[in-house]
């Protein structure tokens, strides 16, 4: 019986305030979605990092005879500096951070050139006479390229120094931006959501206050008069979560494992249902942990009982 009682209080609660309940629905949903969102990229800039942070090298270019910087005034590199060069790079001091180093030559750069650039004219305007030789090391800490980089920059014998890491430190600035961004607006959403829910309770607590009254005067506990306000929060925060977690498994299957992975070929490493299935049990419990407690704290100091 007390039951049934509930249930028709939680019927006639949402039935009264249908905009006020569609609209805590919309606003969780809205800030679960950005959350999940929030960590499906924190997890994509992390794997993203591992990925490519391995794979990056710094190249040392040496001087050609074309070469127009001030290390390269002597002309083109010579025996004596390319085997410097290549002593240092192997020396006690660098060991720490050099792993392996390997020499291109100009053939070898003209050929890897031709395969880059094999659907464009460029490659037939260019000799391997034109291609630089140089020294590609990869790193053992590959964040450590600075310490690296500036034993050889300006050094008789070498035109430029070109780290990768300088170019995916700007990209994963930009990723860690979007990613912050994201967690902001979802941070101030679920405020938003949190102030609505309450709000939702305080008038459900006012337009049934004569009803809450009655039961109080036939000993209702506070729990039994709570309790449908309560799980009318419940059931809203579940809803939004619900439309939140099937908004971003379609947009990880059809955004990011399908537009962007076909569009960025050159990374692998995507997030893909698995590390999305993983963030909606926290979705869930978030959504209805902000919903329990607003309304609970609102209760107590709104609905007199």
């Amino acid at each position: 019986m007390r039951f049934q009682f509930i249930l028709s209080e939680i019927n006639i609660g949402l039935r009264r305030n249908v905009t006020m309940t569609i609209s805590v629905v919309l606003v969780t949903t809205v800030s679960l979605l950005l959350l999940g969102v929030g960590v499906l990229a924190q997890e994509q800039v992390s794997a993203m990092k591992t990925y490519w942070y391995d794979r990056v090298q710094v190249s040392i270019f040496l001087c050609s005879t074309d070469s127009t910087r001030a290390s390269c005034s002597g002309g083109a590199v010579t025996d004596a500096q390319r085997q410097s060069i290549l002593a240092d790079l192997k020396s006690p001091q660098l060991a720490t951070y050099v792993a392996e180093v390997y020499y291109e030559s100009k053939e070898e750069a003209f050929e890897r050139f031709k395969k880059q650039y094999v659907d464009s004219t460029l490659r037939d305007n260019v000799t391997a006479d034109q291609m630089p030789e140089s020294y590609r090391v990869r790193l053992r800490d590959p964040q450590q390229y600075a310490s690296v980089s500036k034993q050889f920059r300006d050094r008789p014998g070498v035109d430029t120094v070109q780290d990768q890491n300088q170019v995916l430190d700007r990209l994963f600035a930009l990723l860690n931006g979007l990613k912050w961004c994201a967690w902001f607006v979802a941070g101030m959403t679920l405020v938003c959501s949190v102030l609505l829910v309450a709000t939702t309770i305080r008038l459900n607590a006012f337009t049934r206050r004569r009803e809450t009254g009655i039961m109080r005067l036939v000993g209702a506990s506070n729990l039994v008069i709570q309790l449908p306000f309560v799980l009318e929060s419940l059931i809203s925060a579940v809803a939004g979560a619900f439309i939140a977690s099937v908004i971003l498994l379609l947009f990880t299957q059809f955004a990011i494992q399908g537009w962007l992975r076909s569009t960025l070929k050159f990374i692998d490493n995507w997030v893909g249902l698995t590390d999305a299935l993983t963030v909606l049990p926290w979705m869930f419990l978030l959504g209805m942990l902000i919903a329990g407690v607003s309304s609970f704290l609102s209760l107590r100091r709104y609905l007199k009982v």
